[in-house]
């Protein structure tokens, strides 16, 4: 396994456009939000945070090492982040209310962490950070050759599948039994774990995500999963399951947000694209 590192981007610098100005962005500690790999074509994704609008550019000298190696080079349609794009009057939805989101319609939009890749099917669920349009616009580019499945889950405010709905491996999912709404009908035949309650104190420092944080694994092969050290209830459970976790220190990255398989982003792996239903 080569692992390879982003670029030392100053964040601090304010930016603008014609429309509106930043004070300065965010980070680039989080590739599976930038891009999203499909075979040999890895893929920009259109952020609809406006502090995040040039967060890319930590990523641009390895994008162009794949490019130049022979690797497929996408950006999609890059946003224009106006207001309208905003929800001015957005209000949290009570339990049982239906979805409403901060962002509208009015241009593609997506974070590529929204989806989950299972082969030649692809998960999603909209979100803060995902409308309707940007996986219109995903669905489309890709073509037939992809089928991209909308999730449905119970949570309120959601950001990012991956501490909801994770495939572990063929035949394997683990979900979130607070977020998932339901588990999707061709899952049937799968087995279904349903991942314990997180191990993360509660009065660990979280900004912008949650202490499920805990089902954010990264999965090398179909034994193999790198967690948190600190989740001993689910690598117990993983254990039991049939799997090999490798326990790993990361429990202050979850104050920036995410855990291993934010952090990450496979763009090789072995075998053949394959459709698991």
């Amino acid at each position: 396994m080569k692992v390879t590192r982003p670029d030392r981007v100053d964040f601090t610098k304010p930016f603008s456009t014609p429309e509106w100005q930043s004070a300065g962005g965010l980070y680039a500690a989080m590739p599976r939000d930038l891009l999203i790999v499909f075979g040999d074509e890895i893929i920009e994704s259109p952020l609809s945070w406006r502090s995040r609008h040039h967060e890319i550019g930590a990523y641009r000298r390895l994008m162009k090492d794949y490019f130049r190696q022979g690797g497929k080079w996408t950006c999609a349609p890059t946003p224009q982040l106006l207001d309208d794009l905003y929800d001015a009057d957005y209000i949290e939805p009570e339990e049982g209310e239906p979805h409403r989101y901060v962002i509208t319609e009015f241009e593609p939009v997506f974070d590529a962490a929204d989806f989950m890749r299972c082969g030649r099917d692809i998960f999603v669920q909209l979100s803060h950070t995902t409308n309707q349009f940007g996986v219109d616009w995903l669905q489309r580019h890709l073509g037939e050759g992809y089928r991209i499945h909308q999730i449905e889950i119970k949570e309120q405010s959601p950001m990012h599948i991956d501490a909801t709905f994770v495939p572990l491996a063929p035949g394997k999912l683990l979900v979130n039994p607070e977020k998932l709404a339901k588990v999707p009908e061709m899952f049937k035949h799968w087995d279904v774990f349903y991942a314990p309650p997180p191990c993360t104190p509660v009065e660990h420092p979280m900004y912008m995500s949650s202490r499920w944080l805990s089902m954010n694994v990264l999965s090398l092969d179909e034994k193999r999963v790198m967690i948190e050290k600190g989740e001993e209830t689910l690598i117990r459970d993983l254990k039991k399951w049939g799997f090999e976790p490798i326990p790993c220190s990361f429990r202050n990255f979850y104050s920036f947000g995410g855990s291993f398989h934010c952090a990450t982003l496979d763009v090789r792996r072995r075998g053949t694209l394959q459709s698991y239903f």
